[in-house]
């Protein structure tokens, strides 16, 4: 990725970066088709690790099997994610002093299609940790069946903040 211009702002910390993905709750999917590109915001889950200081996400999110979304990441598995959270107005004295603080992630990924009851269980099971800890729900093999899950693999992102004065 391109180095990041106010690079004051850059997120390297994994530890940061992970509580960016806890602390959202949409992940916006950059995605495109034969109409051109296009935006879908969706609830997710996630895997975060570390290894070697380098973090490493997955992101899982669920929906029907069919329409643009489906079938955009059933002919270009190459998507762009963004989230972001903790914002508010940073007041000035000027109309240049205002600006907006944040935290916000951004990067690109390769999305796969999860066809097993077992791979679905697991991304619905991380949704269902990050979207409502605690709840107990039972994946019901009819609900497998015409559920459509995709696992994400962010191979590349950044970590932004814009901290309030």
């Amino acid at each position: 990725m391109r180095e990041m211009r106010l690079a004051k702002r850059e997120i390297t910390d994994p530890e940061v970066l992970k509580e960016i993905v806890e602390e959202c709750d949409t992940v916006r999917l950059g995605l495109t088709d034969a109409e051109g590109m296009f935006i879908v915001p969706v609830n997710y889950g996630y895997e975060f690790t570390e290894e070697n200081g380098k973090a490493e996400l997955q992101l899982y999110f669920h929906g029907a099997a069919e329409g643009r979304k489906a079938d955009a990441l059933k002919s270009q598995s190459s998507v762009a994610v963004e989230m972001d959270c903790r914002h508010g107005i940073i007041t000035g004295d000027y109309t240049c002093a205002y600006s907006y603080s944040y935290r916000s992630i951004m990067g690109k990924g390769t999305a796969a299609f999860l066809e097993t009851f077992e791979e679905k269980e697991k991304g619905l099971q991380r949704i269902m940790e990050h979207m409502a800890p605690g709840a107990k729900i039972e994946f019901r093999p009819e609900m497998l069946t015409r559920t459509a899950v995709w696992q994400i693999n962010v191979y590349e992102f950044t970590g932004k903040e814009r901290k309030a004065k």
